[in-house]
């Protein structure tokens, strides 16, 4: 993996905590970067302006992954543990990460109304493991929604609902953190880009989790994610590309399901499957033309996704602006355009 950025330090009073509907706002008043891809030049402004950076046919690409409240708490005897989910690997078994004072291998954690986990192998990467439930299908997700919590890092100081952890958009159940470049989109917004003539088209992939705690973090080699791309979504793409339109991604997810399938099959199509594709500085891009995204910590893969847009001599001399000019960081943070 080629070196990331590593010239900037995230200052705590940047971390974004609270949402920021609660301070009074709406989604879409967070603020936005607008950042040339070729000339590295910054403009400063509201999301809620998105429409006027826009073109008549170009197309937004959302990823409509719901969120999943994935972090389950248990008991080790009189020990707790709590399970972070990150992929679902069959009906009852998940990569997931577990977190507690003391774990015992081998040992079943017990959840609430009888429902039990083991640990039965590693994951796709250290420190995931594969926990096997008592329960699967249909009956393991009910008890996820009825009994999980969302992701919380420790930045995040109060335990905030999962609605907040949606986009509104969201429909499909899969991702354990929510795919947060499409947060401060609202019904509002997405109506006026509709009326400026802008295209709307959804996709999927599940996101798994970002962050292993302990500055540990995910390879995306060894991370796979399950993806989705509809018929619908292939027609509408391709005819904005034989236009001469633009194909903008909302968040890195997006860029990696369609991306995945250029790799894979050479040509956009119709696709579902699990990708492990590595985006980076290196890879070129082969269908999106800019992207729409939150500002990303320096050891996040998603910032290399970045320089798949952008130079990191550009990339970074935005972010020490976005630094300058007190932007958000993380899922209820600002965002950044780079078209």
């Amino acid at each position: 993996m080629k070196e990331r950025l590593n010239s900037f330090h995230i200052p705590s009073h940047l971390n974004a905590t609270t949402p920021i509907e609660l301070q009074g706002f709406e989604r879409d008043d967070v603020k936005m970067i607008v950042l040339n891809r070729e000339d590295g030049s910054c403009e400063h402004t509201r999301f809620k302006q998105l429409p006027d950076f826009l073109q008549k046919g170009d197309v937004l690409v959302f990823n409509n992954s719901r969120t999943l409240p994935a972090s389950l708490k248990g008991k080790q005897g009189n020990r707790k543990v709590e399970v972070r989910l990150s992929r679902k690997t069959d009906e009852n078994t998940w990569d997931a990460l577990i977190l507690g004072d003391f774990y015992q291998t081998g040992e079943p954690i017990d959840f609430p109304e009888g429902v039990s986990g083991r640990m039965k192998g590693q994951g796709s990467e250290t420190p995931l493991v594969q926990v096997e439930f008592s329960r699967g299908g249909v009956e393991l997700m009910d008890f996820i929604f009825k009994w999980g919590e969302p992701i919380r890092y420790e930045y995040i100081e109060a335990p905030w609902p999962l609605d907040y952890y949606q986009n509104v958009y969201g429909s499909v159940p899969g991702s354990v953190e929510m795919a947060s470049a499409g947060r401060a989109f609202t019904w509002k917004l997405i109506r006026a880009l509709k009326e400026k003539g802008i295209g709307i088209v959804f996709i999927q992939l599940h996101a798994g989790l970002s962050y292993y705690g302990n500055d540990r973090w995910p390879m995306p080699q060894n991370h796979p994610e399950d993806f989705h791309v509809s018929s619908e979504a292939v027609k509408e793409i391709l005819y904005a590309k034989d236009r001469g339109s633009r194909i903008i991604a909302v968040g890195t997810t997006v860029v990696r399901a369609l991306e995945t399938v250029m790799t894979y099959y050479g040509q956009l199509q119709p696709a579902d499957g699990t990708t492990n594709v590595y985006i980076s500085g290196d890879t070129p891009l082969q269908i999106v033309d800019g992207l729409i995204t939150g500002l990303h910590e320096p050891e996040a893969s998603h910032l290399d996704l970045l320089k798949a847009f952008i130079s990191e001599s550009k990339l970074e001399n935005a972010y020490q602006i976005a630094l300058a000019k007190n932007y958000k960081w993380h899922e209820f943070g600002d965002m950044n355009i780079i078209l």
